[in-house]
């Protein structure tokens, strides 16, 4: 099972959980021992596998760091935060999470994107 370490202490994934939004983005930061990247990827493949079936899911993406770092960068577009919580603490999905390599450590947190004049659009 992963270790969870809050991307923000002050403001952890379970309180974010609670607040309504839409659409939603989880970006989620993986660091591991390099030992452990193909159990991790094996595992990392079933749970997409997994919550690409719930509903709400839109996409999500899984990036690898340059050179010999084994950190990961994921990020999962989400219709709303009620659409993630129910797919992330659904029974099948906290179950898997045992499969995790015992050196994985998580920082999952959400996002909504953010109109800037001229840059970006929300």
């Amino acid at each position: 099972m992963p270790r969870f370490k809050p991307m923000d202490p002050a403001f952890p994934i379970q309180q974010q959980l609670g607040i309504d939004a839409q659409p939603v983005v989880l970006v989620n930061v993986f660091t591991l021992d390099p030992a452990d990247e193909a159990d991790f990827l094996a595992v990392w493949k079933d749970d997409a596998e997994f919550m690409k079936q719930q509903p709400g899911f839109i996409s999500t993406q899984l990036h690898r760091a340059l050179g010999d770092s084994p950190t990961y960068f994921n990020y999962a577009i989400w219709e709303s935060t009620d659409a993630f919580r129910a797919a992330f603490t659904h029974p099948a999905f906290v179950a898997k999470l045992s499969a995790y390599p015992s050196s994985a450590v998580a920082s999952p947190h959400l996002f909504q994107k953010v109109a800037v004049a001229g840059v970006c659009t929300a």
